[in-house]
């Protein structure tokens, strides 16, 4: 089984405002205009048949994106032999906690997703603390953005990783996933993955950037913790066929170069990795 822990699901364009479209039409990809429809059949024709997926929407209005909670539970209902949702959390916003304890306990949403570069928050801030007790208390894995962006509003030093070294050392029991293996600050995220028993990092959206994920799961490697990768896609970013066949390819590139290879076993272990149990999350 695959489990892929970082999938969206939205209605493009109607969750996001024009500024952010625009954004992504421009920096997204490097000469590419992205089409960021989701549509779950056209999901699972580029996934092994034995793929499960946790879902989300996202809520960050300084960038222009809301996805309410209950978009998310309906999707995921109607697939739920294959689906698990999360719901995420703005709190920059009113009303944030109100959301936090309905997608708990009204549409049973089973952990969390935090956006803090994109709604300009900081994860590491006391006023979070009560997220934190929440997931908690009711066993909630979070799973935040880390890394770059294409918006330019959005604020860089709101998603560096050592900011959840600190959420980390004060609620030492939340299972975190660090999305993006932080890119391009993998080495601060390499180093508090290491840190910390239930803090993890997932290598989605990193294969079309191949070099660049070659060294980073070169630095995962020399630190000795491939067992804290998860797989995930960012569909619809991207895929779950292209980010396996992208993870495989990795040393091939290497030809003809005394450069050091991947562990080809390990790379392997990542993309079956149960993710489920080390999250929380088992049936």
């Amino acid at each position: 089984m695959i489990i892929d822990v970082h999938s969206h699901a939205w209605k493009f364009p109607d969750h996001f405002n024009d500024d952010f479209r625009l954004q992504a039409a421009r920096r997204a990809k490097a000469g590419v205009e992205l089409d960021l429809t989701v549509e779950y059949e056209a999901y699972r024709n580029t996934a092994p048949a034995e793929t499960r997926t946790i879902v989300f929407g996202g809520k960050a209005r300084l960038s222009g994106l809301w996805v309410d909670d209950r978009y998310v539970a309906d999707y995921v209902n109607a697939h739920p032999e294959t689906l698990i949702g999360y719901m995420s959390l703005d709190p920059t916003q009113a009303g944030w906690q109100d959301e936090m304890r309905e997608g708990y306990e009204v549409l049973g949403l089973k952990g969390i997703k935090l956006l803090s570069m994109y709604a300009g928050f900081r994860p590491d801030d006391r006023l979070l603390d009560p997220l934190w007790e929440f997931a908690t208390q009711n066993k909630l894995p979070v799973l935040l953005h880390t890394g770059t962006t294409f918006v330019a509003q959005a604020p860089l030093d709101c998603t560096l990783p050592i900011h959840i070294d600190r959420v980390a050392i004060r609620f030492p029991e939340v299972r975190i996933v660090m999305a993006h293996l932080s890119h391009p600050y993998e080495g601060e995220s390499v180093v508090v993955i290491r840190k910390h028993p239930h803090v993890y990092a997932d290598i989605s959206a990193l294969h079309y950037r191949p070099f660049q994920l070659y060294h980073s799961l070169m630095l995962v490697q020399e630190y000795g913790v491939w067992d804290k990768l998860l797989f995930g896609s960012d569909y619809p970013f991207t895929t779950v066929n292209a980010s396996i066949e992208g993870l495989r390819n990795l040393n091939l590139m290497l030809k003809g170069t005394a450069l050091p290879r991947l562990d080809t076993e390990q790379i392997e272990s990542l993309i079956f990795r149960n993710a489920l149990p080390l999250l929380g999350l088992e049936d």
